[in-house]
């Protein structure tokens, strides 16, 4: 005989999750959901685990750049069950590509940030209120031209 597990309020599932009540009915009424949420006797939702388990993998995919419309469609893959798993791994490929893109571009602002730091410290080991902004800025294999950033600051009225 299986085991029948109580199932988990809204409040529950928000505290659970970090997302709001609010936010919980959005996601039921943009079918993000892998399934139907179901209903107690007096009508208040009533959440499984794997509802929060995959509420927690949506909001990993949201927090990562996936847009709502294609997580939903995603989601309606799901619901549609077996047989359509090259299509889940499609889109899971080209989240996986696009975070990686993210990273990279990411990465690129940290080194830049990193030589930013580097000009400061390097400047205030020296003895010199500011770093010097007219040293040339060392090109990255992307950038082979300064940024905004690197140039001299404009002062007004001071």
């Amino acid at each position: 005989m299986a085991e029948i597990t109580p199932g988990l309020s809204i409040g529950q599932v928000a505290e659970r999750t970090g997302l709001s009540v609010h936010a919980l009915r959005f996601y039921e009424r943009e079918q993000i959901f892998a399934g139907p949420v179901q209903r107690g006797p007096g009508g208040h939702r009533v959440y499984t685990e794997q509802d929060v388990d995959w509420l927690v993998f949506c909001t990993r995919l949201r927090a990562s750049g996936m847009p709502l419309p294609a997580i939903r469609g995603y989601a309606e893959l799901v619901r549609r069950g077996a047989g359509n798993e090259l299509d889940r791994l499609a889109v899971l490929r080209q989240h996986r590509a696009d975070v990686r893109r993210q990273i990279d571009a990411l990465t690129e602002c940290l080194a830049l940030i990193n030589r930013k730091v580097q000009m400061y410290e390097d400047s205030l080991a020296q003895g010199r209120a500011e770093p010097d902004w007219h040293r040339p800025v060392e090109p990255t294999a992307t950038n082979d031209r300064p940024t905004v950033d690197d140039q001299p600051a404009v002062r007004s009225g001071s």
